[in-house]
């Protein structure tokens, strides 16, 4: 009898499944409730999100996912299946590779359920977050121990009687095979462009400064993400920075902002910034249009001309990242794979 496969679980947030306000309401709901990403009172905060920001936000969110929508869907999810397939191909059989989304579908349940039904009793959760952050990082192990343990919270329904065995793979914003993945991507962007950039932007989703000053290691792995980076580029001091983006809400974020600065580039001499976002690993929303659109109009009222700022893309399914991926696998699943299998390897 073959043994049963290891599976494999990318972790990633989640995205509406259409652009409209009807299918980002549902989504916003779940994902702004989640005290990982808004740790608010309930009390305080659900009226708030009910009353104003559901009624507004969905319509205005609608018409942003409009402009970068793919005829396959979503591109966060269509770039997320191209990484499960790339990575299934390159790991072969002794693994199942699923797709566990924390706020849409297909979510953890169904990917635990896939899993289960094929046989698989030992589960390696991959969250697609180079830096830790109890924002993105946390949730997904919190989403997949829940789908794991086939409940909702500890006080709830037991409906599972077999609980597979977990194994998660932590932050990785210093690994080699990391940075060389957003090298190789990079230098494929440069070598493309008629122009070489005279600036680097590095840009991090940001989270609020306070969660930080109580113990999130985000904005720190961060800087060091952007420091490897710039020395495997050979960039020099002042040619590079990292920012933050995605602000929400009034209170104090990490900084510097992205759009601050990409609002003074200008005004500091730089003619032909590029911008890369090594935190998001897959193109989407704040890609797409934050940095693409956004940035470019950010940029032009400073001064700059729009069509200067260069966005390179996520590393989406480069074959250096998806080979990073695997060897993460391959290591986090030592002692699961049968003799046979770890030769082949």
């Amino acid at each position: 009898m073959n043994p049963s496969p290891v599976g494999v679980i990318l972790a990633q947030i989640g995205t509406p499944d259409a652009p409209s306000a009807k299918a980002v309401r549902p989504y916003l709901k779940r994902f702004l409730s989640d005290r990982r990403i808004i740790d608010y009172p309930p009390l305080l905060w659900q009226p708030l999100l009910r009353g104003i920001i559901l009624r507004t936000r969905p319509r205005r969110s609608a018409k942003l996912y409009q402009e970068i929508w793919m005829e396959d869907g979503s591109p966060l999810l269509v770039h997320s299946k191209a990484q499960q397939t790339a990575l299934q191909s390159l790991l072969g059989s002794g693994y199942q590779v699923e797709l566990g989304l924390a706020y849409s579908e297909p979510g953890m349940p169904l990917a635990f359920r896939r899993l289960e039904a094929s046989g698989v009793t030992r589960i390696i959760v991959l969250p697609l977050f180079p830096q830790y952050s109890s924002t993105t990082t946390a949730s997904v192990y919190e989403a997949a121990c829940f789908a794991a343990l086939g409940r909702h919270s500890r006080s709830g329904k037991v409906s599972k009687r077999i609980v597979p065995a977990l194994r998660f793979i932590e932050a990785y914003h210093d690994a080699p095979g990391y940075i060389a993945a957003m090298k190789a991507l990079l230098l494929r962007q440069l070598h493309s462009l008629n122009d070489e950039p005279n600036y680097y932007v590095l840009s991090f989703h940001g989270i609020p400064l306070r969660y930080a000053e109580t113990g999130d290691p985000y904005p720190q792995q961060c800087l060091v993400t952007g420091r490897l980076l710039a020395e495997a580029m050979n960039w020099e001091s002042g040619q590079w920075q990292v920012t933050f983006q995605s602000r929400f809400g009034r209170e104090e974020w990490v900084g510097p902002s992205t759009a601050d600065t990409l609002k003074e580039l200008s005004g500091r001499g730089i003619r032909r910034p590029l911008i890369f976002s090594p935190g998001l690993v897959t193109d989407c929303l704040e890609t797409l249009h934050e940095l693409a659109v956004e940035g470019r109009e950010l940029f032009a009222s400073g001064g700059g001309t729009a069509e200067n700022l260069q966005v390179a893309p996520c590393l989406n399914n480069n074959e250096e990242w998806i080979e990073f991926l695997a060897q993460m696998v391959n290591r986090t699943a030592q002692g699961w794979l049968q003799p046979a299998e770890t030769a082949e390897r």
